[in-house]
């Protein structure tokens, strides 16, 4: 896909022509560039009824969550604004945001372009579409020391526009990266509030029994990886990361919550459904279990089993899957890897996915949630990251990753004598570097 010429820096004259429309709009609209602040058209009296009725109040904590913490890491400041241009949430350290209040990038305020000048959150309202905008690019002067980038997020059922996410900072945010986690993010939440639409959607019409849909679901879904929308309240979470025997936690929703510790077979099965949102087949599900061919009794009697334990409401046939909304540690590792949190995939992995387990379904999601971290916290630069990595147990014999632990370290660093020992050790025991 071609770059946007919102994001690329194609220009007329010095400036892109996206934001010199930009500035005349905003000259047309009477914005005076010396102007130092924003216009606030929520006061505090009535941000918090007002931001708490927002449909982007039932996925804040999710972009806070994916997104937010990265901000902070950053040194920057998350937004999330209305389709007016108001901004409703900031996250950030309290001293960015009392460097952000100096322009009045403050909770309440409005940054409509023709109330604020040329800016990324104004801009991505004003043409619905993702945009940056590189400190001078600001309209007002007063702003020019930032550089922001910002998205639009939609309604997923009528596709209006609901608001945008920003991310406001230094000139370290001027990387494709950052738009790139801004996308993702915005997705994500767009993807929420659609399974919460068609949520809402079947209790209002009655569709709680089993067996029975509300048309057009299977459109829904297609749109949401083909996972079709839980039936019941029921939650799951699965914790399967570091351990041979699985943890999971059920909440029916109405207060009752209870933890069960797997054994291994079942584990496997687990893992494997709650990874196939759509279900799976008894042969699919056979083939990804058992390393050799067996007869179809044998794992209809587990299915037996780990259906006694988990109730005929979670673990449905026809095809086999998870009747809930499922969490699991290994799914929100990817999740932070799609936005570009590999600190916070980093501190989410606790080890390689049912290590013990040679099942092949297993194994290929193992090798796969593993190899893609692996390559990120690799190619990341970030010696902090590899320094964890290789502190583990599973990454004490990574020679790639000592290696590049090697080279991102300073020269006066008092970690490299003791990177240099380890590529030794590997030499000799293993005869990696050979």
């Amino acid at each position: 896909m071609a770059p946007s010429p919102l994001i690329s820096p194609t220009s007329t004259g010095g400036v892109r022509a996206a934001v010199a429309d930009s500035w005349v709009r905003s000259a047309a609209a009477g914005v005076r560039a010396e102007r130092i602040d924003a216009p606030i058209t929520l006061p505090e009296d009535e941000l918090r009824e007002f931001r708490a009725a927002h449909p982007l109040a039932q996925v804040f904590p999710l972009l806070d969550d994916v997104l937010g913490q990265t901000a902070r890491d950053c040194d920057a400041v998350m937004a999330v604004a209305d389709a007016q241009g108001q901004l409703l949430w900031l996250c950030g350290t309290s001293a960015v945001l009392r460097r952000a209040e100096s322009i009045g990038f403050v909770e309440g305020s409005n940054w409509d372009e023709r109330l604020a000048g040329t800016n990324a959150p104004g801009m991505a309202l004003q043409l619905d579409a993702e945009v940056n905008i590189i400190g001078a690019e600001h309209f007002r002067h007063s702003v020019q020391r930032w550089s922001c980038a910002a998205t639009p997020i939609h309604d997923p059922v009528d596709h209006s526009l609901l608001g945008v996410l920003d991310v406001t900072g230094g000139d370290n945010l001027v990387v494709p990266q950052t738009m790139a986690m801004l996308r993702a993010a915005a997705r994500m939440a767009e993807a929420e509030l659609a399974r919460q639409a068609l949520v809402a959607g079947q209790r209002a019409q009655g569709q709680g029994a089993p067996g029975r849909r509300t048309p057009g679901v299977a459109t829904w879904s297609a749109g949401l990886d083909d996972a079709p929308v839980p039936r019941s309240d029921l939650s799951a979470r699965i914790e399967a990361l570091g351990r041979d025997e699985a943890l999971l936690t059920i909440d029916d929703g109405r207060g009752h919550r209870s933890t069960l510790r797997l054994s291994r077979r079942h584990s496997e099965i687990l893992v494997l459904l709650a990874a196939t949102p759509r279900g799976l087949s008894g042969d699919e599900l056979a083939v990804l279990v058992y390393e050799e061919e067996i007869s179809p009794s044998t794992l209809r009697v587990e299915l037996g089993r780990l259906r006694s334990a988990l109730g005929d409401e979670l673990l449905t046939s026809r095809p086999y899957r998870l009747d809930a909304a499922v969490a699991a540690d290994w799914l929100a590792v990817d999740s932070r890897l799609s936005v570009g949190d590999i600190g916070g995939a980093m501190r989410g992995y606790r080890g390689p996915l049912l290590p013990g387990s040679v099942a092949p379904g297993i194994v290929r999601l193992r090798q796969s949630i593993e190899g893609s971290l692996r390559q990120a916290v690799l190619t990341s630069a970030q010696p902090d990251l590899m320094s964890t990595w290789t502190r583990s147990g599973w990454g004490a014999d990574d020679y790639d990753m000592w290696q590049a632990q090697g080279r991102a370290l300073g020269a006066n660093s008092p970690l490299r004598p003791m990177v240099a020992a380890q590529l030794t050790r590997l030499d000799r025991e293993l005869g990696v570097g050979r």
